[in-house]
């Protein structure tokens, strides 16, 4: 069995460009930049205060004080104001533009207010309370770099910038296939047998996630051949063809062979992990879409298509952070394993009296859906580990991180 990393360096090393599209970022959440962005203005486009106060001059308040200004005119947002009146100061607003010849902002509850006038008895510093034109980004600097994975707040700063429409990368084609005669769709009228099927669109959504195109087949018989067909017509258009159960070494599990048969060289097909060991990866030799075999079991397939797919979809992306990232934390119980492979454990992050710690969930069967569902991260326990007391530092990775 390959270990975990080599597994997975394996088949990020299968990434490869698709091209690139330009979108509106109206559509670009969760997609990869193909290129880096450079600043089209500065922002802020001007210089404006940062409190509700009074734009003034310095050189106005000469010598001791407290100094007595009258107000003149107003600044608030939405406006361009008039120029600052020599000798005067001019309410303003939190976001409104500063007026030209001030250099300094009062914040009001540092004034006092007389009918049209206001008593100043500190001396602001030069610039106080001002934000200045390109303080936070000047006119062509690096914006955003290449490879930058566009959230939320990426998005709003292209917007602050006035731009529209970004190059990222063609969202990478995902099949998805479940395979088994015991599947049934979910919703569907009960039969002697079957079961829901519970995986093809967790799995999906994960790709979508990752920034991919998903289609999901329809269920796959256990039967020879109708799975190599079923194989073939889903790896057509491909870019990453997933499938579900039917990967181990039992008389019904179809998948490797039907694979193997229809031109998929496999990379791998053991990975010394728990849960998720049956695991399978290979390339089409004739259209060059790679091949995830996942496990049937529920925790396992959705385990492993995190902990493999997920990055595979980033990098072919060209995502510069294809990896998840892991914390160290305490464990807040102790765990006892065999040695042997590396185990991600459902656990519970919580808070202890020095910090967070991690506890491990009691079920951690591979068919276990309720304690993958109540988790919000995996504890990755070291595979010659045996036993770990109480405050052994583990590495931690946070589900909502996958």
């Amino acid at each position: 069995m390959l270990t975990f990393e080599e597994a997975r360096k394996r088949l990020l090393a299968r990434a490869k460009p698709f091209g690139v599209e330009r979108v509106h970022l109206s559509r670009a959440i969760g997609r990869v930049l193909a290129e880096s962005v450079v600043a089209p203005l500065d922002l802020p486009a001007f210089s404006y205060s940062a409190m509700d106060g009074y734009a003034l001059r310095l050189e106005t308040l000469g010598g001791a004080g407290p100094f007595t200004l009258p107000v003149a005119g107003e600044s608030r947002t939405g406006h361009v104001p008039a120029p600052l009146v020599p000798r005067t100061a001019a309410r303003i607003f939190t976001g409104a533009e500063i007026p030209e010849g001030a250099d300094a902002v009062v914040a009001q509850e540092d004034v006092e207010r007389r009918d049209d006038a206001i008593v100043v008895r500190t001396v602001p510093r030069p610039g106080q309370h001002i934000r200045r034109a390109g303080e936070d980004i000047a006119w062509g600097e690096a914006a955003l770099e290449r490879g930058k994975r566009l959230g939320p707040p990426a998005l709003a700063l292209l917007s602050s910038l006035d731009i529209v429409e970004v190059a990222v990368a063609r969202a990478p084609r995902v099949t998805v296939v479940a395979t088994g005669d015991e599947l049934r769709p979910a919703g569907a009228a009960h039969e002697a047998g079957k079961i829901p099927d519970a995986l093809s669109l967790p799995i999906a959504e994960l790709a979508r996630a990752a920034g991919a195109s998903v289609r999901i087949a329809p269920f796959v018989l256990d039967e020879p051949g109708a799975t190599e067909v079923a194989l073939e017509r889903a790896l057509d258009g491909t870019d990453l063809l997933v499938t579900i159960g039917g990967v181990s070494v039992g008389d019904h599990d179809l998948v490797r062979p039907a694979l193997e048969a229809r031109g998929v060289a496999l990379d791998f097909w053991k990975v010394a992990i728990k849960p998720g060991k049956p695991l399978a990866s290979g390339v089409h030799a004739r259209s060059g879409a790679v091949v995830l075999a996942l496990p049937g079991n529920p925790a396992s397939a959705i385990i492993t298509f995190a902990l493999f797919g997920v990055p595979l979809l980033r990098a072919m992306q060209g995502d510069a952070r294809p990896l998840p990232r892991t914390i160290p934390l305490p464990l807040a119980a102790p765990y006892r394993k065999k040695a042997g492979r590396l185990e991600f454990v459902r656990a519970l992050v919580e808070d202890g009296p020095r910090g967070p710690l991690v506890r491990p969930l009691e079920n951690q069967a591979s068919g276990a859906l309720t304690s993958l569902a109540w988790a919000d991260a995996l504890a990755l326990i070291p595979a010659e580990a045996e036993a770990l007391a109480e405050g052994a530092l583990v590495e931690v990775l946070h589900t909502q991180d996958l």
